[in-house]
């Protein structure tokens, strides 16, 4: 078996490189906010989510003496046939699940689904175990209430950078309470040594975001805090999609050793010339990302593909 790097990536997408490295080369990465007043800075200048048709159904999620809002998009043109609960991403700081109606729109009518986004506490107002707790008490309403909501309990969760690392916390939490409701998570370049204990971790070690989050927290290293610490045995099958270029990278193959040493099922997709965050733009790179999801979430949720 080889563990060099291009043997992780699908042959197919050396084909596309070129077109992902003219798109970025237009768009350099930057840097997150260095203190609370660029955190909030960073907010003020957050573009407006685009509406999506039909508009999503706004509620209140409630489990645990918790009640969390969420926006729930259903395929328009056929029954509901799984529910996938969409935790957004943002650095823990910013976002909102009205950020992916868009994105969720794209995947209920594509996959016949429900998507349940949840609008989760931020930092720093809101610092761990806030966001967690949102996205546990989610999860917990969508197990005892999906059938008779939506007539189907087959279930799956993803998250996309922050929404990921948060979606192994809720994964790792629900393990705990002994409930195994969902079949699968798809996990979009998130962050999981938030305490700088790895070599990974630390390449973002100076990022203020992660104090934000943290709060005062006396140990980053808690498993619910940074998941690469956790117990992972017992998950559910596990998609981890990440780019080549995304500082992350290291961090995502981390986790996925750490969850098939645990002996869950991973998917390990690696996307070249691909920086944070790519599956959110308009390049052949994400839309083949997209696919790749969207195929692995028809087979956890023992989906029929829909005719064109």
């Amino acid at each position: 078996m080889s563990f060099e790097l291009p043997s992780l990536i699908d042959p197919e997408l050396w084909s596309l490189v070129d077109e992902s490295r003219a798109f970025y080369a237009e768009r350099p990465a930057g840097r997150g906010p260095g203190s609370r007043e660029e955190l909030f800075a960073f907010r003020a200048r957050a573009v407006v989510p685009a509406e999506c048709d039909p508009r999503p159904i706004a509620e209140l999620a409630s489990a645990l003496g918790r009640s969390v809002p969420v926006r729930i998009h259903v395929p328009v043109s056929m029954p509901v046939a799984g529910v996938f609960l969409e935790i957004h991403g943002g650095g823990f700081y910013m976002g909102s699940a009205a950020g992916s109606d868009v994105r969720n729109r794209r995947l209920a009518d594509a996959l016949g689904v429900a998507v349940v986004s949840v609008d989760y506490r931020l930092a720093p107002e809101h610092p761990w175990p806030s966001a967690p707790d949102d996205c546990e008490a989610a999860a917990l309403w969508l197990v005892e209430h999906a059938e008779r909501r939506f007539g189907t309990a087959k279930l799956a969760i993803g998250g996309f950078s922050a929404g990921a690392t948060l979606a192994v916390s809720t994964l790792v939490r629900l393990r705990d309470r002994g409930v195994t409701a969902f079949s699968g998570g798809v996990l979009q370049f998130g962050t999981y040594d938030l305490a700088a204990k790895t070599q990974a971790g630390r390449l973002i070690a100076d990022e203020y975001f992660l104090d934000a989050y943290a709060g005062t927290t006396p140990d980053r290293a808690h498993p619910d805090l940074s998941p690469l610490f956790a117990d992972l045995a017992g998950l559910p099958p596990i998609l981890i999609v990440i780019g080549g270029d995304d500082i992350l990278l290291e961090d995502n193959l981390a986790m996925a050793t750490r969850l098939s040493a645990a002996g869950v099922e991973v998917d390990l997709r690696i996307y070249p010339a691909s920086p944070h965050g790519f599956t959110g733009h308009a390049t052949p790179m994400a839309r083949a990302a997209l696919e790749h999801i969207d195929a692995w979430l028809r087979v956890q949720l023992a989906l029929h593909k829909r005719s064109p």
